[in-house]
């Protein structure tokens, strides 16, 4: 039986790397498709809620195009999997771009990582560290079956500035550090985002997403 995993296209995601990604790893009977329709989307079996870019932009267009509107009734019915800023956008409010009010999926916030970090564990305890947070991070993981034939603290590949913080601990799905702690994976039922980009982050991230096409929704 054939199934169709949709990457929601709002102007704002990185689309080709995840579709290619998600192809790379789908088998015969999975079609990976990226649009914008909002009928295509309902009908898929799995939907991708990508993004790249700033917070203020990402939800203007996800607003203006209607996709709160079809996002919030695929989050009842069917496997939903946020990446980057598609993962921020499901939070209650972000501090980018002076704020913005967010999808409300999430009870939590999305905060700067502040312009003076310093590393407070490690060997680099003390360092002042780089804003944005770009390149390889370890992920503890918290049991759920996206993380299905992952190491616990496997590395993912994170660009991002602002970080989750999440007021239920049981939402939290993973766990990353940089200067300080921060949310890296958060979930509830049939619905699951990522901080890290899956698709650039080579043999654990394609797990990751094949674990995605694989998912039944269920935790």
């Amino acid at each position: 039986m054939s199934r169709i995993c949709a990457v929601i296209d709002y102007g704002m995601g990185n689309l080709h790397s995840a579709s290619k990604a998600l192809e790379h790893v789908s088998d015969h009977n999975t079609q990976v498709l990226v649009t914008s329709d909002p009928d295509q989307i309902r009908r898929a079996d799995h939907v991708v809620l990508p993004g790249v870019g700033a917070m203020r932009d990402c939800m203007s267009e996800i607003l203006r195009l209607g996709v709160d509107q079809v996002v919030a009734e695929v989050a009842k019915t069917k496997p939903l999997l946020g990446i980057c800023v598609g993962m921020q956008a499901m939070m209650h409010h972000s501090e980018e771009n002076g704020g913005v009010e967010c999808l409300k999926y999430f009870p939590g916030n999305v905060q700067f990582f502040g312009d003076n970090l310093i590393e407070t564990q490690g060997t680099q305890q003390g360092e002042k560290l780089k804003v944005p947070h770009m390149g390889w991070n370890q992920v503890s993981q918290v049991a759920h079956p996206m993380w299905h034939n992952i190491e616990d603290n496997s590395r993912f590949y994170f660009v991002h500035s602002y970080f989750v913080t999440a007021e239920s601990e049981a939402h939290i799905k993973g766990r990353g550090h940089y200067g300080k702690d921060f949310v890296a994976a958060i979930g509830q039922d049939n619905v699951f985002a990522v901080q890290f980009h899956p698709e650039k982050s080579h043999t654990a991230g394609l797990q990751l997403l094949e674990n995605f096409l694989n998912w039944d929704g269920q935790a």
